[in-house]
Protein backbone atom coordinates (compact mmCIF):
# COMPACT_ATOMS: atom_id res chain seq x y z
CA UNK A 1 0.00 0.00 0.00
CA UNK A 2 1.08 3.62 -0.91
CA UNK A 3 1.09 5.87 2.16
CA UNK A 4 -2.58 6.79 3.26
CA UNK A 5 -2.16 10.50 2.39
CA UNK A 6 -1.96 9.08 -1.14
CA UNK A 7 -4.72 6.75 -1.08
CA UNK A 8 -8.51 7.58 -2.23
CA UNK A 9 -10.25 5.56 0.52
CA UNK A 10 -14.12 5.04 0.26
CA UNK A 11 -16.64 5.14 3.43
CA UNK A 12 -20.04 2.69 2.75
CA UNK A 13 -22.19 3.26 5.03
CA UNK A 14 -22.05 6.82 6.79
CA UNK A 15 -23.85 6.39 10.13
CA UNK A 16 -22.33 6.54 13.30
CA UNK A 17 -19.26 4.79 12.89
CA UNK A 18 -18.62 5.31 9.44
CA UNK A 19 -18.71 9.52 9.65
CA UNK A 20 -16.46 8.73 13.21
CA UNK A 21 -14.30 6.80 10.61
CA UNK A 22 -14.47 9.47 7.74
CA UNK A 23 -13.86 11.80 10.77
CA UNK A 24 -11.15 10.32 12.11
CA UNK A 25 -8.98 10.19 8.91
CA UNK A 26 -9.63 13.51 8.51
CA UNK A 27 -8.20 15.13 11.37
CA UNK A 28 -5.83 12.41 12.47
CA UNK A 29 -4.73 10.41 9.32
CA UNK A 30 -3.53 12.95 6.97
CA UNK A 31 -6.88 11.83 4.57
CA UNK A 32 -7.73 15.19 2.45
CA UNK A 33 -11.21 15.78 1.67
CA UNK A 34 -10.79 15.05 -2.02
CA UNK A 35 -9.45 11.79 -1.34
CA UNK A 36 -12.40 10.77 0.77
CA UNK A 37 -15.40 9.21 -1.08
CA UNK A 38 -18.85 7.70 1.02
CA UNK A 39 -22.08 5.93 -0.62
CA UNK A 40 -24.97 5.36 1.58
CA UNK A 41 -28.71 5.07 1.41
CA UNK A 42 -29.54 8.67 2.88
CA UNK A 43 -28.80 11.39 0.44
CA UNK A 44 -29.55 14.20 3.03
CA UNK A 45 -26.68 12.23 4.95
CA UNK A 46 -24.43 12.17 1.83
CA UNK A 47 -25.10 16.04 1.08
CA UNK A 48 -24.86 17.05 4.69
CA UNK A 49 -21.49 15.20 4.92
CA UNK A 50 -20.41 17.18 1.66
CA UNK A 51 -21.52 20.92 2.82
CA UNK A 52 -19.66 20.03 5.71
CA UNK A 53 -16.43 19.66 4.14
CA UNK A 54 -16.01 16.28 4.97
CA UNK A 55 -16.01 13.84 1.77
CA UNK A 56 -15.64 15.13 -1.72
CA UNK A 57 -18.48 13.37 -2.83
CA UNK A 58 -21.01 11.69 -1.68
CA UNK A 59 -22.94 8.47 -3.69
CA UNK A 60 -25.85 7.19 -3.14
CA UNK A 61 -26.34 3.42 -2.82
CA UNK A 62 -26.72 1.56 -6.53
CA UNK A 63 -26.16 4.52 -8.13
CA UNK A 64 -22.80 4.56 -10.13
CA UNK A 65 -21.57 3.18 -7.23
CA UNK A 66 -18.87 0.81 -8.96
CA UNK A 67 -16.85 4.19 -10.18
CA UNK A 68 -16.64 5.29 -6.81
CA UNK A 69 -15.52 1.51 -5.56
CA UNK A 70 -12.92 1.46 -8.35
CA UNK A 71 -11.26 4.49 -7.85
CA UNK A 72 -10.57 3.65 -4.14
CA UNK A 73 -7.35 1.97 -2.57
CA UNK A 74 -8.84 1.34 0.78
CA UNK A 75 -12.50 0.74 1.46
CA UNK A 76 -14.51 0.74 5.04
CA UNK A 77 -17.60 -1.59 5.10
CA UNK A 78 -19.47 0.25 7.81
CA UNK A 79 -22.75 -2.09 7.91
CA UNK A 80 -24.25 -4.78 9.52
CA UNK A 81 -22.82 -8.47 9.23
CA UNK A 82 -25.53 -9.62 6.83
CA UNK A 83 -25.35 -6.09 4.99
CA UNK A 84 -21.33 -6.68 4.43
CA UNK A 85 -21.67 -10.18 3.02
CA UNK A 86 -24.39 -8.88 0.85
CA UNK A 87 -22.59 -5.45 -0.35
CA UNK A 88 -19.27 -7.87 -1.19
CA UNK A 89 -21.73 -10.17 -3.05
CA UNK A 90 -23.13 -7.11 -5.53
CA UNK A 91 -20.07 -5.25 -5.46
CA UNK A 92 -17.39 -7.23 -5.12
CA UNK A 93 -16.71 -7.10 -8.92
CA UNK A 94 -16.34 -3.20 -8.65
CA UNK A 95 -13.41 -3.02 -6.73
CA UNK A 96 -9.89 -1.36 -7.56
CA UNK A 97 -7.44 -4.61 -8.07
CA UNK A 98 -4.97 -4.21 -5.26
CA UNK A 99 -7.37 -2.48 -2.98
CA UNK A 100 -7.48 -2.74 0.53
CA UNK A 101 -10.84 -3.99 1.93
CA UNK A 102 -12.08 -3.77 5.67
CA UNK A 103 -15.14 -3.90 8.26
CA UNK A 104 -16.53 -3.13 11.08
CA UNK A 105 -18.89 -5.58 11.96
CA UNK A 106 -19.77 -6.87 15.49
CA UNK A 107 -20.02 -10.31 14.61
CA UNK A 108 -17.04 -12.17 12.14
CA UNK A 109 -17.56 -15.66 11.71
CA UNK A 110 -20.02 -15.15 8.58
CA UNK A 111 -17.83 -12.32 7.76
CA UNK A 112 -14.76 -14.00 7.30
CA UNK A 113 -16.40 -16.97 5.50
CA UNK A 114 -17.00 -14.34 2.91
CA UNK A 115 -13.53 -12.80 2.76
CA UNK A 116 -11.88 -16.14 2.60
CA UNK A 117 -13.98 -16.74 -0.82
CA UNK A 118 -13.54 -13.02 -2.16
CA UNK A 119 -11.72 -11.97 -5.05
CA UNK A 120 -7.70 -12.63 -4.60
CA UNK A 121 -6.28 -9.44 -6.18
CA UNK A 122 -8.60 -7.86 -3.62
CA UNK A 123 -7.28 -8.19 0.04
CA UNK A 124 -10.22 -8.37 2.74
CA UNK A 125 -9.19 -7.98 6.19
CA UNK A 126 -12.28 -8.08 8.90
CA UNK A 127 -12.03 -6.29 11.91
CA UNK A 128 -14.08 -4.63 14.77
CA UNK A 129 -13.43 -1.50 16.65
CA UNK A 130 -14.69 -1.46 20.04
CA UNK A 131 -15.87 1.66 20.50
CA UNK A 132 -19.35 3.65 19.72
CA UNK A 133 -22.17 6.56 21.17
CA UNK A 134 -25.59 5.79 22.84
CA UNK A 135 -27.25 8.08 20.00
CA UNK A 136 -26.82 6.30 16.38
CA UNK A 137 -26.79 8.02 12.85
CA UNK A 138 -24.41 10.84 11.05
CA UNK A 139 -25.17 13.55 13.19
CA UNK A 140 -24.16 11.74 16.08
CA UNK A 141 -20.23 10.92 14.91
CA UNK A 142 -18.73 13.57 16.53
CA UNK A 143 -19.55 11.89 19.85
CA UNK A 144 -17.98 8.78 19.00
CA UNK A 145 -14.06 8.89 20.42
CA UNK A 146 -12.06 6.37 19.31
CA UNK A 147 -9.02 7.69 21.74
CA UNK A 148 -7.52 4.79 23.98
CA UNK A 149 -10.23 1.84 22.61
CA UNK A 150 -9.67 -1.74 21.64
CA UNK A 151 -9.96 -2.58 18.35
CA UNK A 152 -9.47 -6.23 17.36
CA UNK A 153 -8.63 -7.64 13.67
CA UNK A 154 -9.65 -11.46 12.83
CA UNK A 155 -7.21 -11.35 9.90
CA UNK A 156 -6.70 -14.46 7.21
CA UNK A 157 -4.15 -16.53 6.20
CA UNK A 158 -4.43 -15.29 2.87
CA UNK A 159 -4.02 -11.47 3.91
CA UNK A 160 -0.74 -9.30 2.94
CA UNK A 161 1.00 -8.84 5.75
CA UNK A 162 1.98 -5.27 4.71
CA UNK A 163 -1.46 -4.52 4.38
CA UNK A 164 -2.31 -6.01 7.91
CA UNK A 165 0.61 -3.22 8.84
CA UNK A 166 -0.71 -0.83 7.21
CA UNK A 167 -3.97 -1.05 8.58
CA UNK A 168 -3.11 -1.72 12.26
CA UNK A 169 -0.91 1.31 11.86
CA UNK A 170 -3.90 3.72 10.57
CA UNK A 171 -6.08 2.33 13.15
CA UNK A 172 -3.26 3.73 15.73
CA UNK A 173 -3.35 7.11 13.83
CA UNK A 174 -7.10 7.38 14.15
CA UNK A 175 -6.92 6.96 18.32
CA UNK A 176 -7.45 3.64 18.91
CA UNK A 177 -4.79 2.52 21.82
CA UNK A 178 -4.86 -1.49 22.10
CA UNK A 179 -5.27 -3.85 18.74
CA UNK A 180 -6.03 -7.43 19.16
CA UNK A 181 -5.26 -10.01 16.82
CA UNK A 182 -7.95 -13.64 16.99
CA UNK A 183 -9.68 -15.75 14.97
CA UNK A 184 -12.80 -14.94 14.33
CA UNK A 185 -14.84 -17.10 16.37
CA UNK A 186 -12.27 -16.28 19.31
CA UNK A 187 -13.51 -13.34 18.43
CA UNK A 188 -16.87 -13.85 18.61
CA UNK A 189 -17.48 -15.87 21.48
CA UNK A 190 -15.19 -12.99 23.88
CA UNK A 191 -17.31 -10.34 22.35
CA UNK A 192 -20.68 -12.16 23.65
CA UNK A 193 -19.41 -11.18 26.82
CA UNK A 194 -17.67 -8.31 26.56
CA UNK A 195 -20.28 -6.31 24.32
CA UNK A 196 -23.54 -8.36 23.81
CA UNK A 197 -24.32 -9.91 26.94
CA UNK A 198 -24.02 -6.58 28.11
CA UNK A 199 -26.52 -5.20 25.97
CA UNK A 200 -28.57 -7.73 27.27
CA UNK A 201 -28.19 -7.43 30.69
CA UNK A 202 -28.79 -3.55 30.42
CA UNK A 203 -32.12 -4.40 28.51
CA UNK A 204 -33.43 -6.77 30.91
CA UNK A 205 -32.44 -3.66 33.69
CA UNK A 206 -34.90 -1.73 31.61
CA UNK A 207 -37.34 -4.06 30.37
CA UNK A 208 -38.23 -4.79 34.49
CA UNK A 209 -38.85 -0.91 35.15
CA UNK A 210 -41.69 0.53 33.97
CA UNK A 211 -41.43 3.87 36.11
CA UNK A 212 -40.06 6.62 33.91
CA UNK A 213 -39.24 8.75 37.25
CA UNK A 214 -36.80 6.05 39.01
CA UNK A 215 -34.09 8.07 37.69
CA UNK A 216 -34.67 10.40 40.70
CA UNK A 217 -33.41 7.66 43.19
CA UNK A 218 -30.30 7.09 40.87
CA UNK A 219 -26.81 7.39 42.27
CA UNK A 220 -24.87 6.99 39.13
CA UNK A 221 -24.45 2.74 39.24
CA UNK A 222 -28.40 2.90 37.59
CA UNK A 223 -27.10 5.43 34.80
CA UNK A 224 -23.64 3.67 34.44
CA UNK A 225 -25.21 0.02 34.30
CA UNK A 226 -28.36 1.18 31.69
CA UNK A 227 -26.41 3.72 29.56
CA UNK A 228 -26.30 1.04 26.72
CA UNK A 229 -29.87 0.11 26.77
CA UNK A 230 -30.22 3.14 24.71
CA UNK A 231 -30.30 0.19 22.01
CA UNK A 232 -30.40 0.23 18.22
CA UNK A 233 -33.16 -2.43 18.05
CA UNK A 234 -32.91 -3.54 14.16
CA UNK A 235 -28.78 -3.70 14.62
CA UNK A 236 -28.73 -5.78 18.23
CA UNK A 237 -31.57 -8.31 17.16
CA UNK A 238 -29.08 -8.91 14.38
CA UNK A 239 -25.92 -9.20 16.31
CA UNK A 240 -28.02 -11.14 19.04
CA UNK A 241 -29.21 -14.15 16.87
CA UNK A 242 -26.11 -13.82 14.41
CA UNK A 243 -24.14 -14.72 17.60
CA UNK A 244 -26.52 -16.68 19.50
CA UNK A 245 -24.88 -20.03 20.50
CA UNK A 246 -21.66 -18.19 22.12
CA UNK A 247 -24.12 -15.25 23.69
CA UNK A 248 -26.84 -18.14 24.91
CA UNK A 249 -23.75 -19.99 26.65
CA UNK A 250 -22.65 -16.74 28.10
CA UNK A 251 -26.08 -15.71 29.68
CA UNK A 252 -26.03 -19.54 31.28
CA UNK A 253 -23.38 -18.90 33.05
CA UNK A 254 -24.29 -15.37 33.77
CA UNK A 255 -27.37 -16.61 34.87
CA UNK A 256 -26.12 -19.20 37.32
CA UNK A 257 -23.87 -16.74 38.94
CA UNK A 258 -26.77 -14.42 39.33
CA UNK A 259 -28.71 -17.75 41.10
CA UNK A 260 -25.66 -18.37 43.35
CA UNK A 261 -26.21 -14.84 44.60
CA UNK A 262 -29.50 -14.57 44.96
CA UNK A 263 -29.68 -18.26 47.01
CA UNK A 264 -26.58 -16.48 49.44
CA UNK A 265 -28.97 -13.29 49.82
CA UNK A 266 -32.32 -15.14 50.29
CA UNK A 267 -31.11 -17.15 52.76
CA UNK A 268 -28.96 -14.73 54.99
CA UNK A 269 -25.38 -16.16 54.42
CA UNK A 270 -23.61 -13.29 54.79
CA UNK A 271 -20.49 -14.68 55.44
CA UNK A 272 -20.35 -16.51 52.36
CA UNK A 273 -21.75 -13.65 50.46
CA UNK A 274 -19.13 -11.40 51.45
CA UNK A 275 -16.48 -14.22 50.36
CA UNK A 276 -18.01 -14.38 47.24
CA UNK A 277 -18.41 -10.35 46.90
CA UNK A 278 -14.47 -10.00 47.84
CA UNK A 279 -13.26 -12.33 45.26
CA UNK A 280 -15.66 -10.58 42.34
CA UNK A 281 -13.50 -7.32 43.25
CA UNK A 282 -10.34 -9.13 43.38
CA UNK A 283 -10.78 -10.49 39.54
CA UNK A 284 -12.20 -7.10 38.53
CA UNK A 285 -8.90 -5.39 40.03
CA UNK A 286 -6.98 -8.18 37.94
CA UNK A 287 -8.95 -7.39 34.59
CA UNK A 288 -6.41 -4.72 32.99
Amino acid sequence: MKPIEDCTVGIVGLGLMGGAIAMALRNRCGVTRNKLHACDIDAETLALAEESGLIAKGWKADENLSEMLGGCDLVFLCLRPSAVSGFIEKWGFAFKSGALVTDIAGNKKNIATAAETFRSDVDFIPGHPMAGAEKGGFANAGLCDFQGKNYILTPLARNNHENLEFLKDLIRRMGFSRITEVTPCEHDRKIAFTSQLCHLIASALIDCEADAAITRFGGGSFEDLTRIAMIDAPLWTELFIGNRDALLERLESFTASLNTLQALIRSGNADELEKRLALVRERRTAMA
